[in-house]
C-alpha cells in the first residue's frame, strides 16, 4: 500500500493526470457492437466539460447495455433532460461506471423502478438501493440504449469516475478496439494581446492568424512581428475511424523555443470546476460564431486541473530585440496522432493601428466582490465570483425592461434581476423572459413575493417583464373519446406550451394516478398499458398539465380496453 500511494504522489506531482496510474482490462465494454465514438472526454460541450465517452449504436433504440464490471446498483435515475434514464454501478476496486439515455433498465430493476415511481406519483426519479440489491456481474445486461434526457440521438453515454466521483477518461483504462488514425484537424489560429503597450501585427485584442500547410502536414505561419505580453487560441477537433462525428482532442501541449510553456490535458476534472470552460475558451467569440477557441493560457480566477502545466500561465513575454521567439502548438489526441503549429515571432515596436480599450462605464463590478445596480423599478444582485474577471457592464433601464450588458460576455453563477411593480398590475401569469437579439422570448426562472418578480439567470442580454395567457395544448394522438384500445400497447398523447413550457402534469384513470413518461424532445407523454392499471370496460381518463406560470389545461375522454 506504501508503495502504491508513493507512485501515485509521483505520478501527480511530476508528470500530472496525463500519466495517471489507473487498472487496465478491469473494465470492458458496455456494449456487444464495436466500439465507435461520437463523443470524446473532455469535449467542450456548452457551459461544461463532456463527463465520458458517447457510444454509437447505429441509430438504433433497444441495443444491450452491460455492466463493464462487476458491483452493485448504487443508483438511478430519472429525469426529463440530462442524463434521461440513467444507472450508476459501484465497484469493488472504488470506481464508479454510469450508463445515460436509456431506454429501459432490466426486468428486475424497471419493475422495482415503476413501483416506487407509483408509490410517489413522479415520473422523475431519483433511487439509492440497498447494496445487496442489485448485484451485477461483469457482462450482465442492465439496460437497453435508447435516447432519452437531453441526447442528441440514439447512443449510449459511459462514463468512469474515481472515489470522489470525479469524471475519468474511460481511454486510460484501457479499449484499445477503439480505431483511431487520423490526426486531429486545426481548424483555426487566434492571437491575443494582455496589456496596454502589447501588439501583434500592429493589433491589439483578439486576431486571426493565417496558417500555411507544410509538406508533412502540419502548418506554419509567416514571422509574427509583436511586442509586449501575448497569447494564442486554437480551434482544434479530432475525427476517429468509422465516424463522421468532430470529437474533441485529448491534450494540447505548447513550447517556446523548445522548451515546454503549457499543456492542457483532459484525463480528469471535477463537476464542481466544469463551468470554468467557459473562461477556458473565448466565449465571445463562440456566443457570436458558435464555434469554439481555446485558450492556450491560464485566465485570471480560472482554477482547472485540466491544466497539467504552464509557465507563465501559458503567456509569452516578447520584450527582447535580441532574442529569437519561435512558439510551437502540438495537438493530440487520444491515440497519439498530432498535428503542429509553428509559429516565428520577431520582437518589433510597430505602432498600434487598431486597440482593444476597455469602455468605461458607471456600473463597474469587480470579479472578488459583489455588486448591486438599481434604478426606476429593477434591481440586479451580482454575487462575487459571477463574473471571471473585473468588468464594466453596460446598463439601460427603462420601464419594465433592462438592457444589461452583452449576452457575449459569461457568468460563471447565477444573477438575480428582480422587478417591483405596481399594487394594480395583475402578476398572476407574468414571468421575466430574456429577449434574443432577433426577437425571440425565453422564459427566465421567475418566482413572485407579493408585486415582486425575480428572474434567476447565468446570462447577460435584455429582459422584459412577459405574460403568458395561453394554457398548454394536450392532442391525443392514438386514440379519441370512447375509442376501444384492446389492441394497443400504449397510450400517446402530445403536450406542449410555446411561451413558457412545460412545468408538470398528473394523468389518472378512474381516479388512480398512472405512470406517463415525459419525452420533452417529442413533446410526448407515453403510458404503457401492461402496467395494469386500466380496468375492462371503460375507463375515465384525465390529465392536467401546467405551464411554469400557473396556466393549466384539463383533458378527459373514455377509454374502452378489454385486458
Amino acid at each position: 500500500m506504501i508503495r502504491f500511494l508513493f507512485i501515485l504522489f509521483v505520478f501527480f506531482s511530476f508528470k500530472g493526470f496525463s500519466q495517471i496510474d489507473v487498472p487496465q482490462n478491469y473494465f470492458e465494454s458496455p456494449v456487444e457492437i464495436p466500439l465507435v465514438l461520437s463523443g470524446t472526454f473532455g469535449e467542450l460541450r456548452s457551459n461544461h466539460f463532456h463527463a465520458g465517452i458517447d457510444i454509437k449504436t447505429n441509430q438504433e433504440i433497444g441495443l444491450p447495455v452491460k455492466a463493464s464490471a462487476e458491483g452493485y446498483i448504487s443508483r438511478i435515475k430519472i429525469q426529463r433532460f440530462g442524463y434521461g434514464r440513467a444507472l450508476y454501478i459501484q465497484h469493488p476496486n472504488g470506481y464508479q461506471t454510469v450508463y445515460a439515455h436509456l431506454s429501459k433498465f432490466n426486468d428486475e430493476i424497471e419493475a422495482y423502478v415503476k413501483k416506487k415511481q407509483y408509490e410517489k406519483e413522479t415520473y422523475e426519479i431519483e433511487l439509492f438501493p440497498e447494496k445487496n440489491q442489485f448485484q451485477v456481474s461483469q457482462g450482465e445486461l442492465i439496460a437497453l440504449s435508447g435516447d432519452t434526457g437531453s441526447s442528441g440521438g440514439p447512443h449510449v453515454h459511459f462514463e468512469i469516475r474515481d472515489a470522489s466521483s470525479r469524471p475519468m477518461n474511460p481511454l486510460l483504462f484501457g479499449f484499445s478496439e477503439i480505431k483511431d488514425t487520423r490526426a486531429p484537424r486545426i481548424g483555426s489560429l487566434w492571437a491575443y494581446t494582455f496589456d496596454e503597450e502589447a501588439q501583434v501585427e500592429g493589433k491589439q485584442g483578439r486576431q486571426r492568424i493565417q496558417m500555411k500547410p507544410t509538406q508533412s502536414g502540419d502548418y506554419k505561419t509567416n514571422p509574427l512581428q509583436a511586442s509586449g505580453l501575448i497569447g494564442f487560441g486554437v480551434s482544434t477537433d479530432d475525427q476517429l475511424d468509422l465516424a463522421v462525428n468532430r470529437n474533441g482532442v485529448y491534450k494540447i501541449e505548447t513550447y517556446l523555443n523548445g522548451a515546454k510553456h503549457f499543456e492542457v490535458a483532459y484525463d480528469l476534472f471535477s463537476f464542481a470546476e466544469t463551468r470554468y470552460l467557459n473562461s477556458a475558451i473565448d466565449y465571445s467569440y463562440f456566443k457570436e460564431h458558435k464555434k469554439k477557441i481555446q485558450k492556450l493560457f491560464i485566465p485570471e480566477n480560472n482554477p482547472l486541473s485540466v491544466y497539467t502545466f504552464n509557465n507563465k500561465k501559458g503567456i509569452l513575454e516578447i520584450i527582447d530585440d535580441e532574442f529569437s521567439y519561435n512558439y510551437e502548438i502540438r495537438v493530440f489526441d487520444f491515440a497519439g496522432n498530432s498535428k503542429r503549429i509553428i509559429i516565428p515571432i520577431d520582437f518589433v515596436e510597430l505602432p498600434i493601428t487598431q486597440t482593444s480599450a476597455i469602455e468605461k462605464t458607471a456600473f463597474f463590478v469587480s470579479a472578488q466582490q459583489a455588486s448591486v445596480f438599481e434604478d426606476k423599478n429593477i434591481d440586479v444582485y451580482i454575487p462575487k465570483g459571477a463574473l471571471y474577471e473585473d468588468t464594466y457592464l453596460n446598463i439601460n433601464f427603462s420601464k419594465n425592461a433592462i438592457d444589461l450588458h452583452d449576452y457575449r460576455t459569461a457568468l460563471h453563477k447565477n444573477i438575480q434581476i428582480g422587478f417591483d411593480l405596481p399594487n394594480h398590475e395583475d402578476l398572476s401569469q407574468a414571468y421575466i423572459a430574456n429577449v434574443m437579439p432577433w426577437g425571440t422570448k425565453f422564459y427566465v426562472n421567475t418566482q413572485q413575493k407579493s408585486q415582486r418578480l425575480i428572474a434567476s439567470t447565468k446570462s447577460f442580454g435584455r429582459f422584459e417583464l412577459a405574460f403568458d395567457r395561453e394554457p398548454p395544448t394536450i392532442n391525443p394522438l392514438n386514440f379519441r373519446n370512447k375509442k376501444w384500445m384492446s389492441n394497443y400497447d400504449t397510450l400517446k398523447i402530445e403536450i406542449d406550451d410555446e411561451e413558457t413550457g412545460i412545468q408538470d402534469y398528473k394523468a389518472t384513470v378512474n381516479g388512480n394516478f398512472i405512470l406517463m413518461e415525459y419525452d420533452y424532445k417529442t413533446k410526448q407523454l407515453t403510458h404503457y398499458f401492461d402496467d395494469g392499471v386500466f380496468q375492462d370496460g371503460k375507463n375515465d381518463f384525465k390529465l392536467i398539465v401546467t405551464d411554469k406560470v400557473g396556466n393549466t389545461s384539463i383533458f378527459e375522454a373514455e377509454i374502452y380496453r378489454k385486458n
